[in-house]
C-alpha cells in the first residue's frame, strides 16, 4: 500500500467512531469478539446500589496497566493528540500510585475526526503492543503523550525505532492497516455507550468524563472499592470481580443520564446563585418583567437538549407571566452540526425576532438529525428569510462571536455540559423532569414576590436577583451522613396499588422503576417478606421512574391504568410481567402484557397512555420524596417511615420490620 493510501486509510479510521455507531447497533458483544475471550464469568450475586453502569467489554487484545484481578477497572477511551488526554495523565498515574493492585486501568483507542495524527499514532501504538506487550505499549504511550505535537509519519517511525520496534513491521502495520479493525472497534464501542469525547473513562462501568481531577476519580473508585470488598465476602472472586459489576449494564447511551440537583459534596450547590447577565438581543420567550427567568444553554443536536424541550414547555405552561425562557448557544465540539444551528438560528431571529428564533428552534429539534445545510436553509425559505443574507451568515459564520462569549460564560459557571438551565441564576443541569424545575422555581418564585411586595419594580428581579451572584463554579460542602433512625412523613395515597391487610402494623412504601434492574432483583425478597409476616405488613407501591430509563414513566403510566380499570389483583399481575420482560417495555409490548392480564378495556388503556393521563400522578410519587427531604434511588423503601434503600438481603428488611413491629 502506497503513502497516499495509508494517509487515506487513517482518515477513514479516524472518522470510523462517528460513522460506525450506526452500523454496529446493538451488537457489543459481538464487537468485543475479535477472537479474543472476555475474562471470568459473573458470579450470580447481587450488586448493591443504583448507579448507572454501562457493561464495557475487556479482553486480552486492550493493553492494560494493573492486575487481570483488580477490584477496580479502569477503561479509558482516549487519543494520542488531544490535550485533554494529556493533561489526565498525571491524574491517572496518580490512581496507580495511591491504589496499586486495587486497580487496572485498560486502554481503548478513539482517534477523534479532526485530530488527523491520532489514527496513526493508534496504529503505531497497538503494533507496540503486538510486539511487545504491555510493557512496550506503555512505553510508547508515554512517548506519544511527550511528543503530541509531532506525530507525523516519519515521527512514529523514529519513535518506534528508538522504543526497539521491529520498524518494517511498524510501517507495514501503518501502511497495510493491520490494527483498524481493533481501533475502529473500539470507536465503535465509544459510539455506543456515547464517549464521544477525549478522554472518558468507566470505573467500574461507571461513567468519568474528561480531564477530570484526582478527587473526582477517587470518590468513585474508593466507592467502587467498598462495592468490591462487600462482594468478595458474598464469594465473589477477584477474577469474578469486573464482569460481575457489570453483568448488568448497559450497552448502549440511548437513555440520558440526568442527574438531580442535590447537595453532594464536590458536587454544584443547588443553592448558590450564579450571575448569569443579559445584554437584552438573545432569543427569549416569556414577558420582560417575567419574576423568573430561566437561561437555557443549549445545542440544537444534542439529544438531551431536544428531550428536554416538552418539559421547558410544561414549565411555561404552568406558570404563564411570570417565567421567561432565555436562550444561549453552547455547540458542543463533537456535534459538527451545531454551530452551523446556532447561527441559522441566530439569522431567525436577526431577520424575525423572538417569533423568527423559536419557530426555527422548533424546526431543528424536530429534524435534530438531520441538520444539514440544506435543510437549514429549505427552514429558513419555509420562514420566508432573506435567504441570501442567511446563506452570507451562514458562510461567514456571522455569529460566531456571539456563541463562543455565550460558550466561555458558560464554562466560566462550571456548565460545559448540555443543556444547563440558570433558573434566576440557580444552576439544574441536565434534561431533567419537571418536577426538578418546579421545586427551584417555586422557591425562586416567591422570593421574587417578596421582592415585589417591598418596592422592586418586576423588571428589575432579575438583574438585583443575580447581582451579587457567583461568578465561577461553587461545589456543596460536605453533608452530614444521613440520619438512620429519621422517620420520612410520607403520607400514604388513598388510591394507590397495595398488598397485604389494610390495618397492617407495618406499612412499606416501596419506590420502584419498571426498567431498574435492582428493582427487579428485589422482587422475590419482597415475596419473602409478605410470605413471613403476612397481615403484619402491607406493601404499598409507589412509582419513581428514573430519568435515565426511557421506558420506566410509560411503563409506570401503564401500570395506573390497569390499577384504575381492575384494581390491585391486576396490577400485581401487570407489574409482574413488566419485570419479567425488562428489557422489552416498548409500547408495543405494555399493550400486549395489559392484554395478558385479561379484562382490561384496550381502547381506554391506548388513550390513557396517549394523554399522559397518568404523568401527573407518577411525578406526585417522585415529589412526595422531595417534599419529605429523602435522597432515594430504586428501589427504596419506607418502613413505617424509616428508609430502606437498595436490592437490600432479606436480613435487612426483617431488621427493620421487627423494629417497627415493636
Amino acid at each position: 500500500m502506497s503513502k497516499g493510501s495509508s494517509i487515506l486509510l487513517a482518515i477513514v479510521m479516524a472518522i470510523g467512531g462517528f460513522s460506525l455507531g450506526h452500523v454496529v447497533g446493538s451488537r457489543s458483544a459481538t464487537v468485543a469478539e475479535g477472537g479474543d475471550a472476555e475474562e471470568a464469568q459473573a458470579a450470580d450475586v447481587a450488586v448493591a446500589g443504583d448507579v448507572e453502569r454501562f457493561k464495557i467489554p475487556v479482553t486480552d487484545a486492550q493493553p492494560s496497566k494493573g492486575p487481570k484481578d483488580a477490584l477496580v477497572t479502569i477503561v479509558e477511551f482516549s487519543e494520542f493528540q488531544c490535550p485533554f488526554c494529556a493533561r489526565v495523565l498525571p491524574t491517572t498515574k496518580q490512581v496507580i500510585d495511591t491504589y496499586g493492585d486495587k486497580v487496572r486501568i485498560v486502554w481503548r483507542n478513539n482517534p477523534l475526526g479532526f485530530h488527523p495524527n491520532a489514527a496513526p499514532a493508534a496504529a503505531v501504538a497497538m503494533e507496540a503492543y503486538a510486539q511487545g506487550g504491555n510493557d512496550k505499549f506503555w512505553e510508547v504511550h508515554d512517548v506519544l503523550f511527550a511528543n503530541q505535537k509531532a506525530l507525523g509519519r516519519e515521527q512514529l517511525e523514529g519513535y518506534a525505532k528508538a522504543a526497539g520496534l521491529d520498524v518494517e513491521k511498524v510501517k507495514k502495520a501503518l501502511d497495510d492497516g493491520t490494527h483498524a479493525k481493533a481501533i475502529q472497534g473500539d470507536q465503535a464501542i465509544a459510539t455506543q455507550v456515547g464517549a464521544r469525547g477525549t478522554p472518558y473513562f468507566f470505573v467500574n462501568g461507571r461513567t468519568l468524563r474528561g480531564a477530570q481531577p484526582f478527587a473526582a476519580f477517587q470518590k468513585v473508585i474508593d466507592e467502587e472499592i467498598a462495592t468490591a470488598e462487600g462482594l468478595l465476602k458474598a464469594g465473589v472472586t477477584k477474577a469474578q470481580m469486573y464482569a460481575t459489576v457489570t453483568k448488568d449494564g448497559l450497552t448502549k447511551a440511548a437513555d440520558a443520564k440526568p442527574k438531580p440537583a442535590a447537595a453532594k459534596p464536590g458536587q454544584p450547590d443547588p443553592k448558590a446563585v450564579y450571575k448569569v447577565p443579559l445584554k437584552g438581543n438573545e432569543p427569549q420567550k416569556g414577558a420582560d418583567d417575567a419574576l423568573v427567568t430561566i437561561v437555557e444553554i443549549s445545542d440544537f443536536e444534542c439529544p438531551f437538549c431536544g428531550r428536554v424541550e416538552p418539559t421547558i414547555k410544561q414549565v411555561q405552561d404552568k406558570y404563564g407571566k411570570d417565567v421567561r425562557v432565555v436562550w444561549m448557544n453552547n455547540p458542543l465540539p463533537f456535534h459538527k452540526n451545531a454551530k452551523p444551528a446556532a447561527n441559522a438560528a441566530l439569522e431567525a431571529h436577526a431577520q424575525k425576532g423572538d417569533k423568527g428564533f423559536w419557530a426555527m428552534h422548533e424546526k431543528m429539534f424536530a429534524n435534530q438529525k438531520t441538520l444539514t445545510t440544506d435543510n437549514l436553509e429549505k427552514w429558513a425559505k419555509e420562514l420566508g428569510l432573506n435567504m441570501a443574507k442567511f446563506k452570507k451568515a451562514l458562510a461567514d459564520d456571522k455569529y460566531g462571536k456571539t456563541i463562543q462569549e455565550q460558550q466561555a460564560l458558560a464554562s466560566s459557571l462550571g456548565a460545559r455540559g448540555t443543556p444547563a438551565f440558570f433558573i434566576n441564576g440557580r444552576n439544574l443541569r441536565g434534561a431533567q423532569p419537571l418536577p426538578a424545575f418546579t421545586a427551584v422555581i417555586d422557591e425562586e418564585l416567591a422570593k421574587a414576590k417578596a421582592l415585589v411586595a417591598k418596592g422592586t419594580p418586576r423588571a428589575e428581579v432579575y438583574a438585583k436577583t443575580i447581582a451579587t451572584g457567583e461568578t465561577g463554579p461553587k461545589t456543596a460542602p460536605a453533608a452530614a451522613a444521613p440520619d438512620a433512625n429519621k422517620i420520612y412523613d410520607i403520607a400514604v395515597p388513598k388510591k394507590a396499588p397495595t398488598k397485604g391487610a389494610k390495618n397492617a402494623k407495618v406499612v412499606i412504601q416501596e419506590f420502584s422503576d419498571f426498567q431498574c434492574p435492582f428493582c427487579s432483583r428485589v422482587n422475590p425478597t419482597v415475596a419473602q417478606v409478605m410470605k413471613e409476616y403476612g397481615d403484619k405488613v402491607q406493601i404499598v407501591w409507589r412509582d419513581y421512574p428514573l430519568p435515565f430509563h426511557k421506558d420506566a414513566q410509560p411503563a409506570a403510566q401503564a401500570g395506573r391504568e390497569v390499577f384504575a380499570q381492575k384494581g390491585d389483583k391486576a396490577f400485581w399481575a401487570y407489574h409482574d410481567l413488566l419485570f419479567q420482560n425488562q428489557k422489552t417495555l416498548s409500547r408495543e409490548n405494555l399493550e400486549k402484557f395489559a392484554e395478558q392480564v385479561g379484562g382490561i378495556d384496550m381502547k381506554a388503556f391506548k388513550a390513557a397512555l396517549d394523554s399522559g393521563k397518568h404523568k401527573a400522578a407518577v411525578e406526585a410519587d417522585m415529589a412526595a420524596v422531595a417534599k419529605a427531604g429523602a435522597r432515594i434511588g430504586t428501589p427504596s423503601f419506607f418502613i413505617n417511615g424509616k428508609l430502606l434503600q437498595g436490592a437490600q438481603p432479606y436480613p435487612a428488611f426483617k431488621a427493620a420490620i421487627d423494629a417497627a413491629l415493636k
